[in-house]
């Protein structure tokens, strides 16, 4: 019977919430933060482990070859940091000019924000996928613009 060999690594979290990486040499960084490297193209490739002043201390190229307990403790502080709401369709918009207020359906429920400018739609990756800045600094994620209804688009393409 043989046994998954054992990471020459460990990542623990505290009581008081923070992560505690320990290299293979045995020294101790207390405050790391897990990053991707491509959070919306490639969100399960390239992850560093940062420390408290933005150093990086691991890097590993999948999140799928991290052994567990470390990958769930590297998800969880992943999911806690990435909040981004994936638009589902544009309900309304106060007018076309900036500023402006949007409410939007999205997979986390019915919101409104302030789009301060045009400039705060960014498109990203592929063609079709855009970030939408709201004044707060909460990103909302349109995968495929193409794919909303037909008021969303128009909307879109007011802006664009």
């Amino acid at each position: 019977m043989s046994q998954e060999p054992q990471p020459d690594f460990q990542l623990v979290r505290t009581p008081f919430g923070e992560l505690v990486w320990t290299g293979p040499q045995g020294q101790q960084v207390i405050g790391v933060v897990p990053v991707r490297a491509f959070p919306i193209q490639a969100p399960q490739d390239g992850i560093a482990l940062v420390d408290p002043e933005g150093h990086e201390v691991a890097w590993f190229p999948q999140l799928d070859a991290i052994p567990q307990p470390a990958r769930g403790l590297m998800e969880e502080e992943l999911a806690r940091r990435e909040f981004m709401p994936v638009v589902q369709r544009i309900v309304a918009v106060s007018g076309f000019s900036t500023p402006c207020t949007w409410t939007l359906e999205t997979d986390r429920g019915r919101t409104e924000f302030v789009l301060r400018g045009d400039e705060d739609i960014r498109r990203i990756g592929s063609a079709h996928a855009l970030l939408i800045a709201d004044a707060h600094g909460i990103n909302y994620l349109v995968p495929d613009q193409l794919a909303l209804d037909a008021y969303s688009k128009r909307v879109l393409d007011r802006f664009l």
